[in-house]
């Protein structure tokens, strides 16, 4: 197999230094999803650049930023996103019980979230062909049909890094190795 390399700022090539040092002032480390982007500073100035759109100017709560994101990194089967993404779920008030549900594959209880993530996982399993019932589930729930559009933004956002990490399979950051998951075995939070 081959061996991706995983930048650090240091490391990084010049185009990709300024994302990964502003992820490392956020969360203390470089997250190794944004390393191994960084081999491509097309790549990460993408997602940063993305990212940046939908986390400052999309309509979604932190805590619905994170089920969109979970449910994704869940539906990619994409191991250490879904670890990352439980860490910041957490961070960002999502309760544990939806966090397992999501981990597990299932839809929380709490209908909004559970809507929330049935639209994105059916965005990704139906390549974005959602029928009146995805939309009049997800609009039932309280939602927006623009924030509908804001799920298509978080779904290119996870692909980038759920390919990347997919491809590499790279190893968990200390901070992220309690939430462990491989696919069809959950590890509860």
């Amino acid at each position: 197999m081959t061996s991706y390399r995983i930048h650090t700022v240091d490391t990084a090539p010049e185009g990709a230094k300024q994302p990964l040092m502003l992820l490392q002032e956020a969360f203390g480390f470089v997250p190794n999803g944004a390393g191994l982007m960084a081999n491509s500073p097309a790549l990460l100035s993408t997602f940063f650049s993305a990212f940046g759109h939908f986390r400052g100017s999309g309509t979604f709560g932190p805590d619905e930023r994170q089920v969109l994101l979970l449910s994704n990194a869940v539906a990619n089967g994409c191991a250490w996103a879904v670890a990352f993404h439980s860490l910041e779920a957490l961070a960002d008030g999502v309760e544990p019980a939806v966090v397992d549900a999501l981990r597990r594959g299932e839809l929380p209880a709490d209908p909004r979230m559970a809507a929330l993530s049935a639209t994105t996982r059916a965005f990704i399993g139906k390549r974005g062909h959602l029928d009146d019932a995805d939309v009049t589930a997800f609009t039932a729930a309280g939602f927006t049909e623009g924030q509908l559009f804001e799920v298509i933004a978080g779904a290119a956002i996870s692909t980038m890094t759920n390919y990347a990490a997919n491809v590499a399979r790279p190893p968990l950051e200390p901070p992220v190795r309690p939430y462990a998951w491989t696919e069809g075995h959950w590890g509860g939070v």
